[in-house]
């Protein structure tokens, strides 16, 4: 292990040039902005760690496979992805977001936390272990690396059902990771999954002067009359059927939120203006993530820019998404989401999905892959891990877990909680890349050994 710290620690340099240069490569999947061409680089970076890399194409973007032998015929997949979120707004920046720059020993650029500096700390974990291991790797790694993941990664799950074989591992290092704010690593056991979808009402073929507003519908209104059959102001989803699935924390689900630091003052300081949903305070906080949800990510209609305009919107839109826990199905709630809106009498109201739909996922804490993360991250770290039964967010851990033959998934990462990933000033430290490394490289050296 002496070895393998002083290795990343002697070419931390390199590494950080690495993330710069696939950080100012733009790759934003929303709108298809350099995907391809950062594709193409990704690949010759894996190449350059000494991977043999596939270039397969999808109807969306590419997704690579890059593999490395090892001496033991066990294999770990690592999941990444190249694509990023938009980088608006732009004038929030301190430094343009693809113009990585190094500022009080941190690294700031769009993606250099989700997803290109984990990647990189991965590969960086890679090359330390065939260095203490005189050039070989103790077991088989195999890197699949997507670019639709800020999408919902609609093609993902096809691709990996067609290729089971070349994906065959007994298990899987996920995307990102972090510690908490006590300097604590987090072992993060499950994600929700998500149903994204856009609702449409339109009352007239063009918009319209307000003042016939007495006689022609308007579609805002319209539009918000319908949302209000979807939730009522107790939090609960009026969908029928919505629930049917839920399923709800177990006692060690509690036990391990019970361990878990308060967030609640960081979280008041950050984002609260007045209370949290429903007055939760304490672990109520954590426990609330075994909730679904019903959220309105935007509203559109009508005049919205400067001044006054007197129209009647023509059209009206509103983009949801559902946060989904095991044992959800998005599918299954699609439809019962139509199912709802026809019977309440907003069959007009358009329901169209947007990016791909995600299915929950949980890791048993018992795991021995789980517990070797654990061991190791208190090696590095030293503190022990806080395990986390699941967090707010949704991954495509799914699309490889269940597939693969239940796989186990562990989230080593170089996150700290403030890293701003998906907001301007975009960063991770240094320090933390070091660390997620060297932890990751320990779980390499002791993946072949496992049982």
């Amino acid at each position: 292990m002496t070895g393998i710290d002083s290795f990343l620690n002697s070419r931390l340099d390199q590494y950080v040039n690495e993330i710069s240069r696939l950080c100012a490569q733009p790759s934003v999947s929303a709108r298809s902005e350099g995907t391809h061409e950062c594709a193409d680089l990704v690949a010759q970076v894996l190449g350059q760690h000494g991977f043999a890399v596939q270039k397969f194409e999808t109807p969306g973007n590419p997704v690579l496979v890059a593999h490395a032998d090892g001496e033991s015929p066990r294999t770990l997949l690592c999941y990444n992805h190249y694509d990023v979120q938009p980088p608006e707004p732009l004038e929030l920046w301190t430094t343009p977001p693809y113009q990585p720059t190094l500022r009080d020993g941190a690294l700031y650029a769009r993606g250099a936390k989700d997803d290109k500096g984990e990647l990189v700390a991965r590969l960086a974990a890679v090359d330390a272990v065939r260095s203490a291991h005189g050039g070989k790797l103790p077991c088989g790694i195999t890197f699949v690396v997507e670019g639709e993941e800020e999408i919902g990664s609609p093609h993902i799950a096809a691709f990996v059902k067609q290729h089971l074989a070349l994906l065959k591992c007994e298990g899987a290092i996920w995307e990102e990771g972090e510690t908490d704010p006590d300097g604590r690593p987090q072992g993060i056991l499950g994600a929700r999954g998500i149903l994204y979808v856009e609702l449409e009402a339109q009352t007239l073929k063009m918009d319209a002067h307000s003042g016939d507003a007495h006689i022609l519908p308007n579609a805002a209104w319209r539009l918000l009359r319908a949302l209000t059959v979807l939730k009522d102001e107790a939090e609960h989803i009026l969908i029928p059927g919505f629930y049917d699935n839920v399923k709800r924390p177990t006692d060690r689900d509690r036990a391990l939120i019970a361990a878990l630091p308060d967030r609640e003052k960081y979280l008041r300081e950050h984002f609260l203006t007045g209370d949290f949903v429903l007055g939760y305070s304490g672990k109520a906080l954590e426990l609330a993530v075994f909730e679904p949800t019903c959220n309105i990510a935007g509203i559109s209609a009508g005049y919205q820019g400067a001044g006054s305009k007197t129209v009647i919107p023509a059209k009206a839109t509103a983009k949801l998404d559902f946060r989904l826990v095991p044992d959800q199905d998005p599918q299954d709630i699609l439809a019962k989401l139509r199912a709802h809106l026809r019977q309440t009498g907003f069959e007009d109201i358009k329901v169209t999905p947007i990016a791909g739909m995600m299915w929950p996922f949980k890791e048993e804490p018992d795991n021995p892959l789980v517990a070797l993360c654990s061991r190791t991250a208190e090696e590095v770290y030293g503190k022990p891990s806080v395990m986390v039964p699941m967090v707010g967010g949704s991954s495509p851990i799914y699309a490889f877990a269940r597939p693969l033959g239940n796989i186990p998934v562990i989230m080593p990462g170089l996150g700290y909680g403030e890293n701003r990933t998906h907001s301007p000033n975009e960063h991770i430290r240094l320090g933390d890349l070091v660390n997620a490394a060297r932890h990751i490289a320990r779980i390499i050296d002791g993946y072949a050994e496992l049982k």
